[in-house]
């Protein structure tokens, strides 16, 4: 990837989450113009790595991608990294905002387990995922928002981050399902008698749809225990956490009947716009209740 001509580097990140992670990009929008900018650096990087499954044909080439981005981290990827925008505008990001590095790598090697077709083990191990991924996108960019964000914070981004990962992945197994991907954790198929091969079947089943259920319950209860501890966060950090408030809705939409190999009819980008206008409201209530 190359910088292209007439546009900076943050416009380019600006543009590649606006177009692949809309959610984020409206978000981002309602953070101050000063730190918008590191914002969008940290959430096109989180698009260019949660798509390498995406552009590759085999595992090792996705391995290869990762690890140039780990180097680039570490000041030593080959080639000039400066001329990758993506890259640039988030070491940038990193040296303004004194971003720890090791939320970066560990969100990194997480991104590894979306290379391959392995079931993720436990539901442990789902959270963990979620938290080192989702949560520590909003964990990284309340420390944009807000420097001196508190434990309050810290408790609030881990939550909310596996809320939305979760919701996220669960609105995503349509098409994990057709790749071979199984995010479904495999102590819980096996609790129901399933396989990783039956939750990418494409066949639906009471057992599969019991699973899926108890998935939505815990994203459910994390977004809980996330509104709750937003009493205690600094109003300013609140854009970090505002795709949270899209999980109620995408979980009630789910809880429908329906195919769980079909994907559920998106809501129209005006009403997930104005669900984030309101969420906006909700957040800041979240706030003064303190």
């Amino acid at each position: 990837m190359s910088r292209p001509s007439l546009t900076t580097d943050t416009d380019y990140c600006a543009a590649l989450v606006r177009d692949l992670d809309r959610d984020r990009y409206v978000a981002d929008l309602f953070a101050p113009a000063g730190p918008r900018g590191a914002l969008f650096a940290l959430h096109a990087f989180n698009v260019e790595v949660s798509r390498v499954r995406e552009a590759i044909t085999n595992p090792l080439a996705g391995e290869v991608r990762l690890h140039w981005w780990r180097e680039a981290l570490a000041g030593g990827a080959r080639g000039d990294v400066q001329a990758n925008p993506v890259a640039a505008a988030l070491l940038a990001a990193i040296e303004t905002y004194r971003l720890p590095r090791a939320s970066l790598e560990a969100l990194l090697e997480a991104r590894q387990f979306d290379l391959y077709d392995d079931a993720m083990p436990t539901v442990n191990d789902l959270e963990g995922y979620a938290g080192e991924t989702s949560s520590a996108l909003i964990r990284l960019a309340t420390l944009v928002l807000a420097p001196e964000a508190g434990t309050a914070s810290a408790e609030a981004a881990g939550h909310a981050g596996v809320a939305y990962a979760v919701t996220g992945l669960l609105r995503a197994f349509p098409v994990h399902a057709r790749r071979g991907q199984c995010y479904l954790p495999l102590d819980l198929l096996t609790a129901h008698k399933l396989t990783r091969e039956d939750a990418v079947s494409g066949q639906a089943s009471p057992a599969l749809m019991e699973v899926l259920a108890i998935l939505r319950v815990l994203a459910r209860r994390h977004y809980g225990a996330a509104m709750t501890a937003l009493a205690g966060v600094n109003p300013a950090e609140l854009p970090a956490f505002l795709p949270l408030m899209l999980v109620p809705g995408d979980l009630d939409a789910m809880e429908r009947p329906h195919d769980p190999f079909a994907a559920v009819p998106a809501a129209p980008a005006l009403a997930r716009l104005w669900r984030l206008w309101r969420g906006a409201g909700a957040l800041r209530k979240a706030v003064k209740a303190r």
